[in-house]
């Protein structure tokens, strides 16, 4: 985790670049870089070496990512998390919900350890609070279920308000939201329980 510095803009550029040319949305890119949408805007379209970067905090999940048993110990740290909400809450739930793509790999082992169903969420290309994504027909259906949404960064929350948007749409009760690294100080979205193994904030 890194806080943006002018020293590695310039290499953030090239994969912004390099990720661009091969197609993917600035939405994308952010995900792949676990950056803002803002941010990757001014690394395509602005002049770095003049121009101030927008306030922004890098994850860097390589060390994680590239073992799905490492993976699998995150997943089992958010499994204890999810059963301490239950346990508060005294309630249950029926389906995990991945947002993709980085929530995915969590929630498929996260719903194996539970026993849970799973979902898998596509969020619109550029975010909103309006909702608009879509639901896998390959996996769970959410309607009428009580779920939990997993993913792995929030930042403005605009993606997870439209998760939650979409899923009380098909007439499910988002009854918690976990992600990996908190990027806002927020410890719910629109009225749900957020809760996170990390939470960033920038100091000055």
């Amino acid at each position: 985790m890194k806080v943006i510095e002018m020293k590695g803009i310039e290499s953030l550029v090239e994969k912004a670049m390099e990720y661009k040319e091969k197609g993917l949305k600035e939405k994308e890119i952010a995900t792949e870089l676990s950056l803002s949408v803002d941010t990757v805007t001014w690394l395509l379209t602005r002049n770095v070496k003049e121009e101030k970067p927008p306030t922004d905090v890098q994850i860097g999940w390589r060390s994680v990512g590239v073992f799905g048993g490492r993976i699998g110990l995150f997943a089992t740290i958010f499994s204890d998390i999810i059963i301490e909400e239950m346990e508060k809450t005294n309630t249950d739930f029926d389906t995990v919900v991945g947002v993709a793509i980085n929530g995915i790999p969590l929630a498929t082992l996260i719903s194996e350890q539970l026993g849970k169903e799973l979902a898998i969420y596509r969020p619109r290309e550029k975010e909103r609070r309006g909702g608009g994504g879509t639901m896998s027909s390959n996996y769970a259906s959410v309607d009428g279920k009580k779920v939990v949404i997993v993913d792995d960064v929030i930042s403005t929350g605009e993606t997870m308000q439209g998760a939650i948007i979409d899923m009380e749409d098909k007439g499910a009760e988002v009854v918690l939201c976990v992600v990996s690294v908190n990027k806002d100080r927020k410890d719910e979205v629109v009225g749900v329980p957020l809760r996170a193994l990390v939470r960033t904030q920038i100091i000055g």
